[in-house]
């Protein structure tokens, strides 16, 4: 199947979902979730929606449970609006990305904050005291 199809069906049930899950779920444990992507198998028997869930580690998973009983709400949301002859199977996951985005901001974080203390013992020897200044190219 050509991929830009599948890019579109994906886009579909990405949309869907996370319209479903924003005005339509009542579930008192589905909250702050963000549908970050979806995923469609080639024969379009299979979706993966990928969430991002703000809180804790149990908040997550009680959330990610939550949406694991929806699933067959935002299944029928999502055969309403396609019109394949097959409608994907529904599945839900934590997007791993969120957090190694949030990781790797820490770690930068840190690394800036080491060079700032590192520049601060030794300043760098920036200004000319005699004001002259090298050519920048070669001279011709």
């Amino acid at each position: 199947m050509k991929s830009h199809r599948l890019a579109r069906v994906a886009e579909v049930v990405r949309e869907v979902a996370a319209n479903t899950i924003l005005f339509d779920l009542k579930d008192p444990r589905v909250k702050f979730v963000t549908v970050t992507r979806a995923e469609v198998s080639a024969d379009l028997q299979h979706a993966k929606i990928y969430v991002s869930v703000m809180g804790s580690e149990r908040d997550q998973a009680l959330t990610l449970h939550g949406l694991q009983s929806a699933a067959g709400f935002v299944q029928t949301k999502v055969a309403k609006q396609l019109t394949t002859r097959h409608v994907p199977h529904v599945s839900f996951h934590l997007d791993p990305g969120i957090k190694k985005a949030a990781e790797i901001a820490k770690v930068l974080a840190a690394e800036k904050a080491a060079a700032g203390a590192v520049d601060a013992e030794h300043p760098a020897d920036t200004d000319d005291t005699d004001g002259s200044a090298a050519p920048a190219g070669p001279s011709a």
